[in-house]
Order: C-alpha cells, then structure tokens, then sequence
C-alpha cells in the first residue's frame, strides 16, 4: 500500500532530555498471526527473536479505523511506550505499511546489535530526511509550481495527453531523460497505469507525489523506482540498476562502470543475514546516515551567527552619502589603476594640446584651419602610446620589477595586459582622429584652396598644387599610413576574444583564418607595422628639419628594451632544452608533461612558463602555469587542449604513450627511463619563468585558492609548496635533516593555513592532481590545507537524482578511505559551492587577519569573488585581499 503522511505524523516524537529515545521506521518481521472477528475487527500478533534474547510479542486489536494494543509479552518500557503511540494513529487504508513501520521499530529495539547506529528520527536525521530525496525543486519550475507544470502540460500535450517522452520537459526535468522514465514507470506502476500517456489529472497525482513534503513519502517513491518488480523487496541486480541510472543522470561514467562493485558494498552492509534482497527500512537508514555534505561548519556558532546578521545589506537612503560611499570603496579598490591610467590620460592630453595650439599658429592653419591641428595632435598622442604599448609586454622586466622591487605596492603588474589593451584603444583613437582628420577635412580644403591660399604651402607641397586624392596615396607618406592602418586593422580585430577563441560560427573557409595561431601571426605583424611608422613619421608634409621629427625620439627606449627582451627570451630558451621525464594523457584533453628541471632553473609557484614545440610550430610560444613546486626535482605543466597548437602537442605525446598499469591514472602515460629502448619523443623548449598574480601567496598567513577546471593549474603549485613546507617541518622534527643556520638569507615561510576550492564539471578531472590530493592526506594531520573538491555535474545534495550517489560515497569512504568520485581520500562536494558561506568559514575562523584569495579560471566567476571580497573586508575584521588571473 501507499504510505503518504506528512511531517507532522512522524512516528517518533521529540525526546526529552532525560531520556534516550530511538524512533525507527521498517517493515515487518517475524510471524504475524491474524484473528478475524464477525464485527470486522481484527487481531494481529507480531513475534520475534534474535538469538538467545526474549521474544516480544505484541497482539493488536483492528476495529475499523482505530486500532488498540491488547497485550505485550517481553521487551521493557521502551517497547511499552512505542506500542501505546500506536492507539493515537488513524490507520484506514495506510494500515499494513503502518504495521510493517511499527513492527520494524521494534525489531531495532530488540536487535541494538545492527551494524547502523540508531537514527533519531526528530533531531538531525529528521532534518537531513526534510532537505533529502527531493524530486523538484524551485530550479525545476520556479516559484509557480503546479500552475508552471499546467502550462507546459498544455504547450507538450497530445491530443490531451502527455507522453512519457515529454514528462521530463513538463516537470522541469529534462536534463535527465533515462530518471525521468524510470519515476514515470515508478509513479504509474503504483496507480495500475500501463500506457505510456497520461492526461492532465494524472499529471496532477503525479506532481503531489513528487512534491510531498513528507520524507517518508518520497522515500516510498524512491523506493519504488528501485524496486522494478513491486514485490517489496529489492535485490541486488535492482540496486545495481539505480546506481548505473543514478551515475548516469549524474555523468559519472566511472561510478557507472562500477556499478555491479558497488552494488555488492550496498548490498554487504545492509544485508547481514544473506536474505538477497534490502527492504524499506534498510533504505532508510542508509539515506539518513549519509552525512551533510557541506563541512564548513565553524568552532563559533554564535560568531558564524553574528557575522550573517552583520553582512545583511543595509539601503542607503541618503543618495549624497551613497554615491559618496561608493566612490570611496571604488577608489579603496582601484587607487593603484586609477592614478596609472589618470597619469597616461594626462599625458596624453597634454601632447595633445601642446601640438593643437602649435599648428594654430603656423601658415598652414589658415588653409587647413582646425583639422590640420586635430590631425596632429591626434599623431603625438599615437607617437606615445606606440611607444608605451611594447612595455606591458616585456615580460622579464616586469617579473623583475615585481619580485625583486617594491614597485608592485603602488603598480598593478597584474594588470600589464590590461593596461597593453588599454593603449591600444587609445591608438586606434589616435589614427581615427589623424588620418580622419587629414582625409576628409585638410586634404580637401588643401585640394579646394585658391592660387592665393595656396601660395604659403608650396614649401611643403611643391610649386604645384595636388590635384586629386591619388596624390597623395601615392606618395611615401600615403602609402605606409595605408598599409599601417590595414595590418594595425586586422591584428585589431583578429585579437578580440571571439575571433581569438573562434567563438564566431563562420565557414570553415574562414574560420581557418581565425583562431589563436591567427591572433598570434597577426599581432607579430608589429615588426612591419613599427619600421612603416618610423618611414612615416620621417616623410613628413609639413615638417622638414630631422631634429623636429620626434617619432623615432618616442620609440628609441621602448623598441630597445623590447628588442633585448626577445634576445633574452632566445639565448634563454636555447639551452633550455628540457628531457621528458613522463607523460600523461588524462580526460577532459589534458595533456600532462613532467620534465627535468634546467640547471639554475629558479621559480616561485604560481609563475607560468612559455613552451615551444618545433614539430608543431617553430616560432610559436604558449604560455603554461607551472604545477610543480619549487622544492620538487622535476617541472611539470598540465595542458589543455582547446586550440590547433595545444591539440597538435597531445597527438604527438599520445603516440608515445601506453594505457596505464592497475594502479597509475590517466587514459595514457609514458614512464621514460634510462634504457636503451626510450621511444623518441619531441623535442621541448621553454622560456622562463614569468610573474603572475598568484606568485604574490607568500605574503600572506592564510590563502584562499579558488581554481576551476583547469585553471587549478597554478593553485595547484601553491598547495605543493606548502606540502613541502609540512614535510620539511616534519624532517625537522623527526631529526632526519637539519634547520636552516642564522646564515641562511631566505625567509621564513609565511603561510600558516590554506584552503583550496577546485571547482570542475568532470569526474575525470580528478585524476590530474590525484597524487597531490592523496598526499596532503597522508602527510597534513595538522589540517593546515583544506581540500574541497566540487564536480557541477551532479546534482545538488538533497536531489533525488545524486540521493544514491551521496549514499554509496559515505559507505566507501567509511570503508576504505576513498571518495568514488575523485578517487582520492578527500571526500567530493557536489554542484556549486556556496561562496558567501565559502568566504564567511574563512573570516569566522580568522578574525583579524588579512586573507590572500587566488582565483585562476573562467572570468564568469571573477566578480562574484571580487564583490564578496569587497563586503567581508569591509564589515569585518577579516580583510580579502583579492588577486585573479583568467584565460
């Protein structure tokens, strides 16, 4: 029969203090004797025992929908007390579930022996039961409800039907075609429904089903998707089934793989008596054991309390006082940006001024007027900022500049990048306005202008007057303004991010032409564009004296530094031809290289260095964060592979490699060794290494690393530097190695906690870091790194769809200390963390102290965490300094 109650009708009350009371729910057990009477009553006596203990019987008289408690032979006062709530229930037509329920509470009472500890029902197990199994939520239909799913029943019906195939859309479950059908069948199996149609009234049962808010009914309904053969009873072949289905709605092809060893561990612990099959009661107990997921609980509550009531968002009503609130956080969070681009947009207008005011008081304004000073001011500004552009990109200068100087306190070197685009749309204005300027204003009045008018620009232009635009397209002066517009264009547009990562649908003709090997060609057309402009700026019209022609005066310094940064870059890289020491492809198009480390090869984690493949490309050099630390003997770089070069690099590693042995990971690998029989790999070059934004964690006691997918990359590096920090402490202690003598110059390092949030949507994105997550388990008792691992492809906790997932992840990591997502000992979250409760466990648990976050990923992210840092640095004591790198 159906059991349907709500929350209210639980069978277990709240206990008192004084006491110790277990609620249990489950089915029958034991002989069942029944005794009818002509007045329609019945008498049902349930009895059984458990090894050398007593029996306890309990004989129940059935009138109707009352039922009484006639006699009880054996248990004690407990079983008394749990035999009396039973004459308060209504049982009507809910009475042989009920009689299951009760009779399996009282066969816990007298078996305290079970493997499961007891669950109470009415503290946190009736909690973890109201927030579990749930099969809608307010992502499926949103705050409308029944009234949302009526309209898509009218927008998916068929001839006033709904089909099986379109239940799943109707309810909002769509993403979960295979669990869809599956509680269809469930749900119609129940009410004696054999087509595969249901109209709109059936729908409607279907939908207060899945949405009751008693646990106990969806438990029944969960039940019943388990339970293909409706005979109450599910076997292993049935748990071995869901669990396929569950990893699959879930994309968790190896758990599916897995199914039939996982279906024995279900199995094994819940039935201890080899019946071949669980009941009711069995599910239960496994779904309210499985613990919260979330573990960012606090020592404080009270603290945890207080600061959520202190980040409540409070209105400013005065619009003065907000707008000037506002301003100051803006400019408390921008000043180092601010005062840069404020001293770059000075500059530049005062060029621009000084050449405007110069040419209003030469000859040629007379003929030309104000377009003639607009054309020049318009070309000083671009003379400057052609000069500026290259400094952003002289990578070791700037990576000494922030580590070996204190320049990064008031320069935002993370920002180079930035800053490099910044100028570049300030030379795209400065070309529009001088050769506007020139083209559709001083050209034609200098083509219209009487002989008279004329007359003061024959010492610029020649005794004859131009006759055409040709004229001057033709001339040293034209042509390579032409060309440098044309080339200036294209590397322009080709480095704009949906030409740059072919996020464009163009034909395959032209989607050739962009893409990063594009960009990369393109922007080196710099070489050509800077000798025309050097051409350019000396053939001038107006000017004829060199002393007064300054554009090779701007671009002396910048063109020098630039070309001693390339020289670098190529004597460096040419004896840092590093060996391959293993390779490893893993899924998700990761491409993992560890190679031998170059002698004098120096690097702080959270640098990247640049990699050259001459097979691939010759001249191309792409940028990799180094996963590495810097105690390791090795280097070591995780690939993505999402453009031409990337894929090109894995095909030629991938034909080296060999499917891994029982207990390596990844799809392919390839151990080199000292033999005679090493496969001939390609040859490497690298380049560096480079400061990045996340080279700056050692400055801070407590870090807050946040990467998604692949871009873990450079956190990664950071939690093994602080690994080895543990382990060399530990060396210490032991007496295995020595501390540092009061010689030693290096400092101290710094770092005292760190949490690491890797957030990713693939289960076989763990296998990347599997040896690194697996170390700081062994070796970090102290609890200094935190791990949370998230995989976004599985559903919520709570969710009917990951219910058995959650269940099975709790039983074998309580069995053999493996998570059987990750693989790893640290336990998988699941979907998306909660980054207000993220932030809110690090401030609680470090009052007073200045947080260094590290995000590295996605730019989707990034100003959820900037803004988050904001608000908790700002109202309470702990302060957020926040850092990012995205690609």
């Amino acid at each position: 029969m159906e059991s349907q109650h709500s929350k209210h009708e639980s069978w277990s009350e709240t206990e008192s203090a004084s006491s110790t009371k277990f609620g249990y729910s489950g089915p029958l057990s034991g002989p069942l004797v029944t005794t009818n009477s002509r007045n329609s009553s019945r008498k049902k006596s349930a009895t059984f025992k458990e090894g050398d203990q007593d029996y306890v019987e309990i004989t129940l008289d059935i009138r109707d929908d009352a039922v009484s408690v006639q006699n009880i032979r054996g248990g004690d006062q407990e079983t008394a007390m749990l035999a009396s709530r039973l004459e308060k229930r209504s049982l009507g037509s809910l009475l042989s579930f009920r009689l299951r329920q009760f009779s399996g509470e009282l066969k816990q009472l007298a078996t305290p022996s079970r493997s499961f500890n007891k669950i109470d029902r009415s503290k946190s197990g009736a909690a973890r039961a109201l927030q579990g199994l749930k099969f809608i939520t307010n992502n499926n239909v949103g705050s409308e409800g029944w009234s949302e799913v009526e309209k898509r029943f009218d927008d998916l019906a068929v001839n006033g039907t709904l089909p099986k195939t379109r239940f799943g859309q109707c309810i909002g479950m769509n993403e979960s075609s295979d669990f869809v059908n599956v509680l269809f069948d469930a749900l119609a199996r129940r009410r004696g429904i054999t087509s595969t149609t249901i109209n709109k009234e059936e729908l409607r049962e279907f939908w207060e089903q899945i949405t009751n808010q008693s646990f106990d009914a969806r438990l029944q309904t969960f039940f019943d998707m388990v339970d293909r053969d409706a005979d109450g009873r599910i076997n292993g072949e049935e748990v071995k089934e869901i669990i396929a289905l569950s990893a699959s709605a879930n994309k968790l092809s190896k758990i599916q793989d897995s199914a039939e060893e996982y279906s024995d561990l279900i199995m094994e612990e819940l039935d201890r008596d080899n019946l071949g099959y669980i009941e009711l009661y069995n599910l239960e107990m496994l779904l309210l054991q499985a613990p919260n997921q979330s573990n960012l609980m606090t020592d404080s509550r009270v603290l945890s309390r207080l600061l959520s009531e202190k980040l409540v968002p409070t209105k400013e009503r005065n619009p003065i006082k907000k707008c000037y609130n506002g301003l100051a956080y803006f400019f408390e969070d921008n000043w180092k940006r601010i005062w840069v681009l404020a001293l770059w947009i000075l500059i530049c207008a005062g060029l621009f001024t000084w050449k405007f005011i110069q040419y209003k008081h030469r000859a040629v304004f007379h003929v030309m007027g104000y377009c003639v000073t607009v054309a020049k001011g318009g070309a000083e500004t671009t003379k400057l900022n052609m000069a500026l552009i290259l400094l952003p990109v002289c990578r070791n200068i700037i990576t000494w500049l922030r580590s070996k100087t204190k320049l990064g306190l008031v320069v935002p070197f993370d920002d180079n990048i930035n800053f490099h685009k910044v100028i570049a749309l300030g030379i795209a204005i400065g070309v529009g306005l001088h050769a506007g300027a020139h083209l559709t204003c001083d050209f034609p009045r200098l083509l219209h202008a009487t002989d008279q008018e004329y007359e003061p620009m024959k010492q610029f232009f020649g005794e004859k007057r131009p006759n055409n635009y040709w004229w001057f397209v033709k001339g040293t002066e034209g042509w390579t303004g032409v060309i440098m517009v044309v080339l200036m264009a294209v590397a322009y547009i080709l480095a704009q991010p949906w030409f740059r990562r072919n996020r464009v649908n163009l034909p395959k003709t032209l989607k050739k032409l962009t893409g990063f090997n594009a960009f990369w060609y393109s922007h080196h057309l710099f070489v050509i564009v800077y000798a025309l402009f050097i051409v350019h700026g000396y053939y001038l019209y107006l000017l004829k004296k060199w002393y007064k022609k300054t554009t090779w005066m701007y671009l002396a310094i910048p063109i020098l530094l630039y070309a001693c940064e390339r020289l670098i870059r190529v004597f460096r890289s040419g004896y840092k031809a590093v060996k391959i020491l293993k390779v490893a492809v893993y899924p998700g198009n990761v491409l993992s290289l560890q190679m031998s480390k170059p002698q004098g090869f120096k690097y702080t984690s959270g640098q990247y260095i640049f990699v050259n493949c001459s097979e691939v490309s010759p001249f191309q050099w792409h940028p990799f964060s180094i996963t590495s630390a810097p105690g390791d003997d090795y280097l070591s770089i995780h690939i993505r592979t999402l453009g031409d070069w990337t894929s090109q690099l894995k095909i030629l590693f991938a034909k080296v490699c060999q499917p891994p042995s029982v207990n390596q990971s990844g799809l392919l690998r390839a151990d080199i060794g000292q033999g005679d029989n090493m496969p001939r790999l390609p040859k490497l070059l690298i380049d560096g290494p480079y400061g990045a934004p996340a080279q700056d964690y050692k400055n801070y006691e407590v870090l807050l690393l946040v990467g998604l997918g692949i871009g873990a990359t450079p956190l990664i590096s950071i939690v093994k530097d602080v690994l080895n920090n543990i382990k060399q402490k530990k060396e210490i202690e032991e007496g295995i190695t020595e501390s540092a003598g009061k010689g030693n110059r290096k400092k101290p390092f710094v770092t005292k906690r760190a949490y690491f949030y890797w957030v990713t949507r693939e289960q076989g994105s763990f296998e990347w870091f599997k040896g690194v997550m697996n170390e700081v388990a062994e070796y970090d008792r102290d609890r200094v790194i935190e791990l949370h691992n998230y995989c976004t492809s599985v559903y919520e906790e709570g969710d009917a769809r990951s219910a058995l997932i959650t269940m099975l992840q709790s039983l074998h990591h309580a069995k053999n200390g493996v998570d059987i997502v990750s693989g790893t000992q640290v336990k998988t979250h699941f979907a998306r963390p909660n980054w207000h409760k993220v932030y809110k466990h690090v401030a609680v648990n470090h009052t007073g102290q200045r947080v260094g976050v590290f995000f590295c990923g996605p730019p989707g992210l990034t100003g959820e965490l900037r803004r988050l840092a904001k608000d908790f640095s700002r109202k309470t004591s702990t302060k957020f300094d926040f850092h990012k790198e995205n690609f």
